[in-house]
């Protein structure tokens, strides 16, 4: 019994309260909606005033596009000649010229008129539509432009029945014109496009006709009734054909100036529009931009009450929340320390976490950083052993080469000896000579054999490709020549500089002059050719054969390691030498033609 009167009681104290926010709710919600009401149609009207301009500008330059076309069309010397002899030949070949620049310009048709308004030459001149023969004096844009030197006037075209913009200029003086040169522009394509937006838009004249529209149904309606003594006068000019010019489907709103409401074509409602409108390029013309405004406000007004509704309705319940709640923050805020202490310790522990994570990533980052030490070098000592296996292919024919001249050396000395036991100083000189000519070469190829041992930093710097071509040569050249290979050299200029090391470009030549005499063993009149060619800023060098070349199957593994067509080989030659070029920034390739017939590989480098 004594639960009523208690419950009695609360409801009592809570009455002010339940009624304040009501009041509060219920206002909120009404304002938001008027408020937001206002600003939607705000920023339609910006949007639609945008569009509008954007329109315009699209218009203008459409227009503009053409305009010049008339008026380089009467400075032609082609159409005055036509004009002033009326010649069926020079009438032909205009006929074919304007059809080419309608074509090309995207202009409906453009025609030629003489002094009375007989069409002589016209761009649709094959078509059963032709102009040609017809007279169009009756035009205001044929009058105008004899008149004023120029007219535009928009028609129903009185042959095709399409609409249009008809821009005239006059060929000739005022006081002794020749005729009139007209294009005729149709906006199809810009109708289409303004199709392609929810924003119905039109232009209109200075009678307010509808003229270009994005809804076809609208044109050659107005914006308001016409008085019929002037609908009489436009309908007997025959400019808009037969159409009744009656008001467009739109009611406009007495309480705001830019709405109005209307039906558009298709649609099972009325819709409202807020509009907007500037001025066209053309004289007398105006564009207009219809925004549908139903949706947006609708959906404004809707989205700021229900936003508004909730938010009051969540700032009543989080104030009753609150007065309800007010004896228990004691033990809420010892709750919340109690949840901050444990946040806290889970920050610690994953702190922990993260910094041994941190640790075991330093150390993966020095294991690899030794790795890459350990790679660099052992790819250097493979490079080093890969120098040293062709030092030993090499030294037989190097042997020989160096046994020729030191065989010259004794003999030269045997008989410089017996020229000084007989006094012969001067034969005995020359023999000296001789003798050291033949040890400064056989110096010089045992310098080239010690540099080529040696083992280098594979630092790239500037280098003369012809002398890195010639040491190359030096070493293998003993083999060719035993092998019976004729080599060919392309003239290259000795400044030609690449940014490479010497010994290691050297070691590729040597390589590749090997495997191109090793695929000439069983060739007839084997040949071996080095170009140096300069493209841009890189530097090619080109080793090429007149042996078998490579097979379909050799050039999918060409670069593989131990991938080779050789039976001792390991392959891993071309791959050595593929990674030296490589680290000096070029690139090792197989060309895929060679007029020699055999294989071909290019050293591509940068130029300095």
């Amino acid at each position: 019994m004594t639960r009523l009167p208690l419950r009695l009681a609360s409801l009592r104290r809570w009455a002010p309260f339940i009624l304040l926010s009501a009041l509060l709710v219920g206002a909120s919600t009404l304002i938001a909606g008027q408020v937001a009401g206002d600003a939607a149609r705000a920023d339609l009207i910006r949007q639609a005033d945008a569009a509008a301009a954007l329109h315009a500008a699209v218009l203008r330059n459409e227009l503009e596009k053409h305009r010049s076309l008339p008026f380089v069309l009467a400075q032609d010397p082609d159409v005055r000649r036509a004009l002033a002899s009326r010649d069926p030949v020079q009438l032909a070949a205009l006929n074919r010229k304007l059809e080419t620049l309608s074509t090309q310009t995207r202009a409906a048709v453009i025609y030629l008129l003489d002094d009375k308004g007989e069409t002589l030459a016209a761009s649709n001149w094959r078509l059963p539509t032709s102009f040609v023969g017809s007279n169009y004096s009756f035009r205001p844009y044929f009058r105008d432009s004899l008149r004023a030197g120029s007219a535009e006037h928009f028609a129903l075209g009185t042959v095709s029945r399409r609409p249009g913009l008809f821009l005239g200029r006059r060929v000739g003086g005022r006081d002794r014109p020749l005729g009139v040169v007209v294009v005729k522009v149709e906006f199809d394509s810009l109708e289409s496009d303004w199709r392609g937006s929810d924003e119905p838009a039109f232009v209109t004249d200075r009678h307010g006709i509808v003229l270009v529209t994005s809804i076809p149904q609208w044109r050659f309606r107005t914006l308001a009734p016409i008085p019929e003594p002037e609908r009489s006068r436009l309908r007997a000019s025959l400019q808009f054909g037969g159409e009744a010019l009656q008001p467009l489907p739109l009611t406009a709103d007495p309480r705001r100036a830019r709405e109005s409401s209307g039906r558009l074509p298709g649609a099972d409602q009325d819709a409202r529009f807020v509009s907007a409108s500037v001025p066209a390029s053309s004289p007398g013309w105006t564009l207009h931009v219809l925004a549908v405004s139903d949706r947006a406000l609708n959906a404004s007004i809707t989205a700021a009450r229900a936003v508004t509704l909730f938010l009051t309705s969540l700032a009543v319940a989080l104030a009753a929340i609150l007065l309800y709640r007010r004896q228990r923050a004691a033990r809420q805020a010892a709750t919340q320390a109690a949840a901050h202490a444990e946040l806290e310790a889970r920050v610690v522990d994953r702190t922990r976490e993260l910094s041994a994570a941190n640790q075991q990533l330093v150390l993966e980052m020095d294991e690899r950083r030794r790795a890459e030490v350990n790679l660099h070098r052992l790819q250097d000592e493979l490079i080093q052993a890969n120098k040293l296996a062709t030092l030993g292919q090499i030294a037989a024919g190097v042997a020989h080469e160096i046994n020729q001249p030191v065989a010259a050396i004794r003999a030269y000395a045997d008989n410089a000896q017996v020229f000084l036991d007989r006094d012969q100083t001067d034969a005995a000189r020359e023999n000296l000579g001789v003798i050291g000519s033949l040890t400064a070469r056989i110096g010089l190829i045992t310098d080239e054999l010690r540099a080529f041992a040696r083992k280098t930093t594979g630092l790239a710097r500037p280098v003369k490709v012809e002398e890195a071509v010639a040491g190359a040569l030096l070493l293998v050249g003993a083999r060719l020549r035993q092998q019976g290979v004729q080599l060919k050299r392309t003239d290259s200029p000795d400044a030609l500089e690449v940014l490479a090391d010497r010994m290691r470009l050297e070691q590729v030549l040597v390589n590749l002059l090997q495997n191109a005499a090793e695929a000439l063993t069983d060739t007839a009149d084997p040949m071996i050719r080095v170009d140096v060619r300069r493209s841009g800023g890189k530097v090619q060098i080109i080793v090429a054969d007149n042996g078998p070349g490579l097979a379909p199957e050799a050039l999918q593994g060409l670069f593989t390691p131990f991938v080779t067509t050789k039976p001792q080989g390991l392959g891993l030659g071309l791959v050595i030498s593929r990674d030296i070029i490589a680290e000096f920034g070029g690139e090792l390739s197989s060309a895929t033609a060679n007029d020699l017939g055999g294989a071909a590989f290019v050293i591509t480098l940068r130029g300095t």
